[in-house]
């Protein structure tokens, strides 16, 4: 039986999103299926539109940065068609997710956005999760949208010493 290749590659996208207990972002994602060459950008863009498109996947976006999660649709229809996807393939999924875990568990978990609040400031909010726990959450208002964009910026790179620094200082 031959399977359009499309299916495929949305088959491996739910099958990526099953496996992990936390969102994948588009880039973590796209790393695994174009590093082993399943597909190209463009049309890994379609399926992903797809996948949205048919509520099989839901997406969060925030600071230029989209994760994804697989919804209880896109469950069903994994258990009905997951068996299209070949052993190799999977065993190249598992060990993708295994060997890169700890790294794509804490670029997921660390998340920033800011908006405009209605009094004119702009908000800033930064929280940082661990499995489904919130570890922490901050909202931070400021006068000017470039301050509320650098404080999401450099809560990436410096959310671990801002939240050692709260616990020594609140403990």
């Amino acid at each position: 039986m031959t399977q359009d290749p499309l299916t495929l590659y949305k088959l491996i996208v739910l099958y990526m999103l099953d496996k992990v207990t936390f969102k994948l972002s588009y880039s973590q994602i796209s790393s695994f299926i174009l590093e082993k060459e399943y597909t190209n950008f463009i049309t890994l863009q379609q399926v992903i539109a797809d996948l949205q498109d048919t509520e099989l996947i839901k997406s969060d976006t925030s600071m230029n940065r989209t994760l994804f999660s697989i919804t209880e649709e896109g469950r069903n229809t994994l258990s009905y068609f997951g068996n299209r996807i070949g052993d190799a393939i999977i065993a190249d999924i598992d060990a993708f997710l295994t060997e890169k875990h700890l790294e794509i568990k804490n670029d997921s978990a660390i998340t920033a956005k800011y908006y405009k609040a209605t009094s004119g400031e702009f908000v800033a909010e930064l929280s940082a999760c661990e499995k489904s726990a919130e570890l922490v959450n901050i909202r931070i208002a400021v006068p000017g949208e470039d301050m509320a964009e650098a404080i999401c910026e450099n809560w990436y790179s410096k959310n671990e010493q801002i939240y050692k620094y709260l616990m020594e200082e609140l403990f």
